[in-house]
């Protein structure tokens, strides 16, 4: 048997159906946040509430189809399923600890360190079950779920498409984990941010969209608008992300990558010979 030392854990890869999967709810996902740009903002918060069940339900299914994808095409077993679940669980246990102060948050950092041993494909799951978990643990359930949901599914995935995931370990793998949360910590609040500005009323703020203005224009108006309300947040998040993968990194990489090691991700069950 090969020991610890010598035997690599491979992050879950993705097929075709995954991929798929991924592009379609991916797709969904930017069509909604680019609405507001797209299309005139009249009764833009009104339309923007009235969507959200539907891209919700929309979601659910497309997640379940990348659910069901990464299962058949990597052959996850049991036990891979059973570590979604405990990884998922201990992200959202995570976040109440910090949630409303300065944008202290960490779970990203839990995240950003499973989608860098799991993969794209089961990151992707992992972020969006694991946020959906933390909305019925908060009661933080409302028209942004859908959208938190597919932005930590993002920031998660994002970390399994780094480079270098069987060959690059040590200070060099935590830089670049670190370097990647700290952006992508911003670019999660730049999402949320995009699913909440349509809620302003036209003439409520100087920075709420304008109904007779162009995408240019209420792209300048949401630019405004995020550096406004969110800059000091994000900060505070990209900070906590970069210090707990920092500190707990090496240990919880090498914890993951045993435990994949142990639920046999993409490894076939071969039978040998009975002894003679």
């Amino acid at each position: 048997m090969t020991g610890d030392s010598t035997c690599q854990a491979r992050a879950v890869r993705l097929g075709p159906r995954s991929l798929t999967a991924l592009v379609l709810v991916s797709a969904v996902g930017v069509a909604a946040l680019a609405r507001p740009f797209l299309s005139p903002p009249t009764a833009q918060a009104s339309a923007h509430a009235q969507g959200a069940p539907w891209f919700f339900t929309c979601l659910l299914l497309l997640l379940v189809a990348v659910v069901g994808a990464t299962i058949s095409e990597s052959g996850l077993g049991p036990k891979a399923v059973a570590m979604l679940g405990v990884l998922a669980a201990t992200g959202a246990a995570l976040r109440p600890l910090g949630a409303g102060t300065a944008g202290i948050e960490p779970m990203f950092f839990l995240m950003v360190l499973s989608g860098r041993v799991l993969g794209p494909g089961f990151g992707f799951v992992l972020g969006a079950v694991t946020m959906f978990a933390s909305a019925l643990l908060t009661g933080g359930v409302g028209p942004w779920m859908p959208f938190q949901m597919l932005s930590m599914g993002w920031f998660t995935m994002g970390a399994g498409l780094l480079p270098g995931p069987d060959r690059l370990r040590g200070r060099g793998e935590l830089l670049l984990l670190a370097g990647y949360g700290f952006l992508a910590a911003f670019a999660y609040g730049l999402v949320m941010n995009l699913q909440g500005w349509p809620y302003l009323t036209p003439g409520s703020s100087p920075l709420a969209p304008d109904p007779h203005a162009g995408p240019l224009a209420n792209l300048v108006r949401f630019a405004a608008y995020h550096l406004a309300t969110s800059l000091g947040w994000d900060l505070g998040r990209a900070i906590v992300t970069v210090v707990l993968a920092v500190a707990l990194g090496p240990a919880i990489l090498k914890a993951l990558r045993r435990a994949t090691r142990r639920a046999a991700f993409e490894s076939p069950v071969t039978f040998g010979a009975p002894p003679g």
